[in-house]
């Protein structure tokens, strides 16, 4: 406790922006502190690197590929990840503000509880492993899956913490000397041995993790981490039942999966991981998921987690290295990170806490001496708080002016003559004029410390981007492809019938303002341009023209925007000149553009009538009614002789069929 009281970060502001409050956890490469975000009003756990961490050869590769790391985790977005806020450097202060979550985490739940449930062990580790595929699935490996990373929030929330920094410690360290850091009980065997780690190494930690929710206790133990690392890369990992007798076959096949010796002999990454796990619930009863196993809680907790107990790293640097190492017959605390040779040929570094020793209390021997001693206590109060109110207190902060809207040069001098240090940043701004004062950091009317520094976000004006090419008269999605490469964004208002463009394709393009988007005008970045895209023809109901004449009919479906095509055909009871049939028939759907045949009529079909004088009457009417006519008889003198003399309808002119010809017969 004493550590946290005397710790000179504590009431400190990093950054001119984050007041630390207290100290929460110390451990072998960071200490994490609870602040408070002056600009936003809100507390965070603010991750302080240790500063021998970047100082040396390597120092500024750290720091560069912690930067790198930190922002690579900001990235992530997902409810079991703590959240990633900002990084920074202030001074020799290089720190990392993340996600502050109340509550405890595992390696405490394990020290006070004993083994967990079967199923709130099944639970945490699907919450871990669900974070996990987040991160596995954009390239990250987390590389420290440990307890003391995994966060148990009050409301039972779990949240993975700390990507990013153990990746970059690995990443030099594995570089300049050789070795790999780690919390030696959870290394997978390919990471000791060849510093090698990917999706599966995580998936192996997490297997270790759930075997020791489940027992109580860690599966490898020994007298030195050296021990320890042996039994991961040369032992598989025992059944949990091995301890736990009750423990199902489901329980030791998934533990034994997860960390398996071989990586390939493990799921493939977090998601697979998670599936396995959520099978071997499903085949769990409620009795065997409601189980604990019968082991006593260690109440001890490991130092890098207890708050009062977490000087993990307190040894005064100096030349000589053995100032902050163990020998290797050291055994690490629980959760402690150290730093193994990649294929166990190096000594292993562990920090050393370091206890203060109490000074004596002199006995007052008389009256003067405590007068005096009240008098100096007195005028160090005095003096004390006279310099907590100038350093930290009241006395020790001001207020950002009005610089928003001034031009930068008018902000510059306003915030000279407040005393205040200024550094600038410049953005594209679509309504400020160049050089204009768009935002400031800390805000105007917000508390700054006298010496602080504000930083001016400066307009440049407007982000001009060209229309491209390639958008009216192509697909919808190779349209939007084409605005997004140039910066801008497709919006769609209701798709509309043409009759020429083909369904899908951009009918046109609009800018907010209106005017079209033609190719290679000039618009703002990310302005909306609107995009009409074509249902191509508008469906049509056929309506009947049947009977119609072919004039009349035409004109129908063509103002239903129709196409006609027309056939002829002989009709007995139809005009000539008007409609026998269409094809297709009404009340069928058609799209505009589509096409009705007609058959208009030619009127009844005729035939030429012969010459039949001469001709005998009876095979002259045999001939008339083979061509469909009806012949009719007319004696001259009784027709006694039957020979047709003269025929009504004269030969070679035409007749329908039907028609009734009258032949003379004498």
């Amino acid at each position: 406790m004493g550590a946290t009281v005397t710790d000179p970060l504590v009431g400190r502001l990093v950054d001119g922006r984050y007041e630390v409050v207290s100290r929460i956890a110390r451990g072998g490469m960071a200490t994490v502190y609870l602040a408070v975000d002056r600009r936003l009003d809100r507390d965070v756990a603010l991750k302080v690197m240790h500063s021998h961490l970047a100082e040396g050869a390597s120092g500024a590769d750290f720091v560069a590929r912690f930067r790198r790391e930190a922002r690579t985790a900001a990235r992530l977005t997902h409810p079991g990840l703590v959240g990633v806020y900002d990084q920074g450097l202030d001074g020799d202060t290089s720190y990392l503000t993340m996600e502050y979550v109340d509550g405890s985490n595992l390696r405490r739940r394990i020290a006070e509880q004993g083994a967990l449930t079967v199923g709130d062990a099944l639970r945490v580790t699907e919450s871990v492993l669900d974070a996990l595929a987040a991160a596995h699935r954009v390239g990250l490996v987390h590389r420290d899956i440990k307890p003391e990373n995994v966060l148990l929030a009050t409301d039972e929330r779990v949240k993975l913490a700390d990507f990013g920094l153990a990746r970059a410690v690995t990443e030099v360290t594995a570089t300049t000397t050789g070795t790999v850091l780690g919390t030696v009980a959870y290394l997978a065997p390919e990471l000791v041995v060849r510093g090698a780690s990917d999706a599966r190494t995580d998936v192996y930690a997490c297997g270790i993790l759930l075997y020791e929710m489940l027992a109580g206790a860690q599966p490898f133990t020994g007298e030195t981490p050296i021990q320890v690392a042996f039994q991961h890369v040369n032992n598989d990992i025992p059944a949990p039942s091995d301890t736990v007798g009750w423990l199902p076959v489901e329980i030791d096949e998934l533990v034994q999966a997860l960390a398996a010796r071989s990586p390939d002999d493990r799921p493939v990454d977090a998601a697979a991981a998670l599936a396995l796990v959520r099978r071997t619930r499903l085949a769990l009863d409620d009795e065997t998921l409601g189980r604990r196993a019968d082991v006593a809680p260690s109440i001890t907790l490991p130092t890098a987690t207890d708050p009062d107990e977490t000087d993990l790293d307190g040894a005064e640097r100096d030349d000589d290295p053995s100032a902050e190492t163990t020998r290797l017959a050291t055994a690490p605390p629980p959760g402690a990170t150290v730093a193994l040779p990649i294929g166990l040929g190096a000594a292993l570094s562990i920090p050393v806490p370091v206890v203060a020793s109490a000074e004596p209390v002199r006995p007052r021997r008389r009256r003067r001496v405590v007068a005096a001693a009240v008098l100096a206590l007195l005028l160090a109060l005095g003096g004390g708080g006279t310099w907590w109110y100038l350093q930290v207190g009241p006395g020790a902060w001001t207020t950002v002016p009005e610089v928003v809207q001034l031009p930068e040069a008018a902000a510059r001098t306003a915030l000279d003559d407040a005393g205040l240090g200024v550094r600038s940043v410049t953005v594209f701004d679509a309504t400020a004029p160049v050089g204009t004062v768009v935002g400031a950091s800390p805000a105007q009317g917000e508390p700054v410390r006298k010496d602080g520094t504000v930083e001016l976000t400066v307009s440049k004006g407007p982000d001009y981007v060209n229309v491209p090419q390639g958008v009216v008269g192509e697909l919808q999605a190779t349209a939007e492809a084409a605005l997004v490469a140039a910066g801008l964004v497709a919006t769609y208002p209701p798709a509309a019938y043409d009759d020429t463009i083909p369904n899908g394709v951009v009918i046109s393009a609009t800018l907010p303002d209106g005017t079209p988007a033609e190719p290679d005008a000039q618009t703002v970045r990310d302005t909306a341009v609107s995009l009409v895209v074509s249902k191509g023809p508008a469906p049509v109901d056929v309506v009947s023209v049947v009977n119609e004449s072919l004039e009349s009919a035409t004109a129908t479906l063509t103002g239903l925007g129709l196409k006609v095509g027309t056939a002829e055909a002989f009709s007995d009871t139809v005009d000539a000149g008007f409609v026998i049939s269409q094809n297709p028939p009404d009340k069928t759907e058609l799209l505009r553009g589509d096409t009705v045949t007609l058959t208009v009529s030619k009127g009844p079909e005729t035939f030429e009538i012969p010459k039949f004088t001469g001709m005998q009457y009876d095979k002259a009417a045999e001939e008339l009614t083979k061509l469909g006519m009806v012949p009719k008889r007319s004696n001259v003198l009784g027709g006694v002789f039957g020979t047709v003399r003269d025929q009504s309808v004269a030969p070679g002119e035409k007749v329908a069929k039907g028609t009734t010809i009258t032949l003379t017969v004498v």
